[in-house]
């Protein structure tokens, strides 16, 4: 390899443009180049601050280099701690474990085996794919309308996003979309084409093997599912002996109020996946669960290099220790939803064609226009605040702030995006 004179060496920002793949997206949209984070903003490397109501797309649910876990992080490093595990058993894992079953499962009464199929969301669909196949010996996966469960095959086929449906090249076969709720405005009852052409022998539908649902869908909107729709699509699943898969990858760990987003609606999913915020510090890591009796997996028929992210393991332990031995975090998150649905309302009843949904510290800002959501974010990135649309115009403008946020942060935040609001519908 030639090793380049030092005036052959890309110095400037023309280097991300030059080397890096058309595929990048948000450097497109925040067109600076970051060098600092802490709490809930971001500095880049000219000194200005911005305010993140992005959040790593629901990664950093606790902030940046929340110090609490980042204390745990550096004391664990600095001793040697193990980094890199497969699935060895670890002093790191195991604490983990310990204090997943104590701290979440246990006391929402839930009995789930845990596996770290991957460091990412897409791998722990994939493995909730393949584990209700196998389970059931079904190929078929019922989805839903603007459903986004990742990027790999498998995740694709379950995706409704014709952009990123088309990016894989094959056919994406073996799964059926089917309508989330309020898809029909109300014009038509839930369930009825799901239930009809499930119990209908000439509808041509296989028995699907499961279900995979976003409580609250984000990329696709923030599409809300009401608690008794939930319900309604639990008892479906189980009347009919299919297996129903909540992804809770981005609405997890606390994003709508409680630890997982289903529990507003009494249900128990036969299997979940966690991803982002799970690992607390933004570090990749990601947790397939399911009820004991589905654990029919042999060893090494799903596994990957990178699920044994140990210094995860430590951030995800201090998180659950710090932030979920109480309910403190879970009533500020939807005090404060309620403070951004407060506001988004008040845009909505002050300008035609706007209206709001969300849960929680999801929520969105919905325009009839599509191009006025791009607009507002782009306006509010000139103010110094980063926010990004959904939906499948990109006609959403989706608020993921940090749950740690503090009150004054987020009116700051709240009043940039009124102001870019009534700019853009002027």
């Amino acid at each position: 390899m030639t090793i380049l004179e030092q005036s052959e060496i890309p110095t400037d920002d023309a280097v991300f443009r030059d080397l890096e793949s058309e595929v990048r997206s948000y450097s497109r949209n925040w067109p600076t180049v970051f060098d600092s984070a802490s709490g809930s903003w971001l500095r880049d490397e000219s000194g200005r601050d911005y305010l993140d109501f992005f959040a790593g797309a629901g990664a950093l649910n606790y902030g940046h280099n929340n110090p609490v876990l980042k204390t745990a992080l550096l004391e664990y490093l600095s001793r040697d701690g193990i980094t890199h595990g497969l699935d060895m058993s670890t002093v790191a894992k195991r604490r983990f474990l310990e204090t997943f079953q104590q701290v979440v499962l246990a006391p929402r009464g839930l009995d789930y085996k845990v596996q770290f199929p991957g460091p990412t969301g897409t791998n722990a669909v994939e493995a909730a794919l393949k584990l209700a196949r196998k389970v059931t010996g079904r190929e078929s996966i019922i989805n839903f309308t603007n459903a986004f469960h990742g990027m790999t095959l498998g995740s694709l086929s379950v995706t409704g996003n014709s952009m990123k449906r088309a990016g894989a090249g094959v056919p994406l076969v073996h799964s059926t979309p089917m309508p989330f709720d309020n898809y029909f405005d109300g014009e038509m009852p839930d369930f009825h084409w799901f239930e009809r052409v499930l119990d209908d022998q000439g509808s041509g539908l296989n028995r699907p093997a499961a279900v995979i649902v976003e409580t609250v869908q984000g990329e696709g909107g923030v599409n809300v599912a009401r608690a008794e729709w939930l319900r309604a699509l639990a008892d479906l699943c189980s009347s009919r002996d299919i297996l129903l898969i909540v992804d809770d990858v981005q609405m997890g760990c606390g994003r709508t109020g409680p630890f997982f987003s289903f529990e507003i609606a009494g249900i128990t999913p036969d299997i979940v996946t966690l991803s982002k915020s799970i690992g607390g510090y933004g570090m990749p890591m990601a947790l397939t669960l399911f009820k004991p009796e589905l654990d029919v997996w042999s060893p090494g028929e799903h596994n990957g290099t990178f699920r044994g992210n140990n210094p995860a393991f430590v951030t995800a332990t201090a998180a659950l220790e710090h932030f979920w031995t109480d309910d403190t975090l879970q009533r500020s998150t939807l005090r404060k939803g309620k403070r951004i649905q407060e506001i988004f309302a008040n845009l909505a009843d002050s300008f035609d064609g706007v209206s709001t949904r969300g849960r929680g510290m999801v929520q969105g800002l919905v325009f009839d226009e599509p191009g006025h959501a791009v607009k507002v974010c782009g306006l509010a990135y000139d103010e110094g605040l980063l926010a990004e649309t959904s939906g499948p115009s990109d006609e959403v403008v989706k608020l993921l702030p940090p749950l740690t946020i503090t009150d004054a942060e987020l009116d700051h935040g709240l009043s940039i995006l009124a102001e870019a609001t009534a700019k853009t519908c002027a």
